[in-house]
């Protein structure tokens, strides 16, 4: 068995007890939220014999590790349970929910990385213009919260200039055009702080590598100063770039709890939002599990990713 290969399938194995150490506490943090929701449930109708009935029917009353034990059954045979207010099984919310938050996050990222990772090189090669202008956005995207920064663009985008819409969503199947006009600012709101971040690491990466000796050598040799900055610099100096993209990746998925919320997105953090209002706890526990994953997930492509970049971090590994 290659190296590599029993990299990864340890990585792999890894992941299992994570994402069950992760399971239990998803489950045990949202009980520790303040509020009955039965009670909540049933509003004015809240008598002591309603609430104890409706209880005993959700299996509330139930020992934690016994309706912990009945969860975690129904999830890996693929059922989330029921939304305690509406009665749809969570598998068809997460369904339709879950496209519209990897949409979100993917269109994100790729912004975050089509912006972040020029402006990072040039910060390293170029003058010191670039540097200051570089150094000034690096310092806006990290400490500007993502609320604040999209209510700014929408009294701009939406209630100065009016050329978009503040709130709302349009299936990209039902009307490519209008998903995208719908998805803008959203999409620059999360993609701002991202793409902060990965011009810091580009360009600490990329300092890093300009000095080494074989970038003296490939310049003395006659090498063209592009071909050196984009096809030698910046490929030894990928990994921690892959690194660094893949976490920022990982909170977008939290970032995107936030935006959903503000940009009024039918995706998996608004429901996880309401849910938390409604005291809700299979919509909280099914939704908090589905963004755990997918960052755990993203957290072993992204070592992965960085194994094949960089075969010295799988060697690494294997010691």
């Amino acid at each position: 068995m290659s190296p590599r290969l029993r990299f990864v399938l340890r990585r792999l194995a890894l992941t299992i007890p994570v994402l069950f150490v992760m399971s239990v506490f998803i489950f045990l943090i949202i009980r520790l939220v303040p509020g009955d929701p039965v009670r909540t449930m049933l509003g004015f109708r809240a008598t002591p014999a309603n609430v104890a009935q409706v209880r005993a029917q959700l299996h509330l009353d139930d020992p934690l590790w016994t309706q912990y034990r009945d969860w975690i059954t129904g999830v890996l045979h693929g059922q989330f349970g029921q939304d305690f207010i509406s009665k749809a099984p969570l598998g068809e919310l997460l369904a339709q929910r879950i496209p519209v938050t990897l949409e979100l996050t993917l269109l994100s990222m790729l912004l975050a990385v089509a912006v972040g990772v020029p402006l990072g090189v040039r910060a390293a090669v170029g003058g010191r213009w670039a540097r200051r202008l570089t150094e000034g956005f690096v310092v806006f995207g990290i400490s500007v919260p993502d609320f604040w920064l999209g209510i700014m663009l929408v009294l701009f985008f939406s209630g100065t200039m009016m050329w978009l819409p503040p709130s709302g969503f349009i299936s990209f199947a039902e009307d490519p055009g209008g998903n995208l006009h719908y998805m803008i600012l959203p999409v620059l709101t999360l993609a701002v702080a991202e793409a902060a971040y990965i011009v810091r690491t580009t360009r600490g990466s990329m300092l890093g590598v300009m000095g080494r000796p074989f970038i003296v050598y490939l310049r003395a040799k006659g090498t063209r100063e592009r071909s050196i900055v984009y096809r030698h610099a910046l490929r030894n100096a990928a990994a921690p770039i892959a690194t660094v993209i893949g976490i920022q990746f990982g909170v977008l998925l939290g970032g995107a709890i936030v935006v959903e919320t503000l940009f009024a997105l039918p995706g998996v953090g608004r429901l996880i939002v309401t849910g938390i209002n409604q005291r809700n706890y299979p919509v909280v526990q099914a939704g908090l599990l589905v963004v755990a994953t997918f960052f755990i997930l993203i957290s072993l492509i992204t070592d992965v990713v960085v194994g094949f970049i960089d075969p010295r971090v799988s060697d690494r590994g294997q010691s």
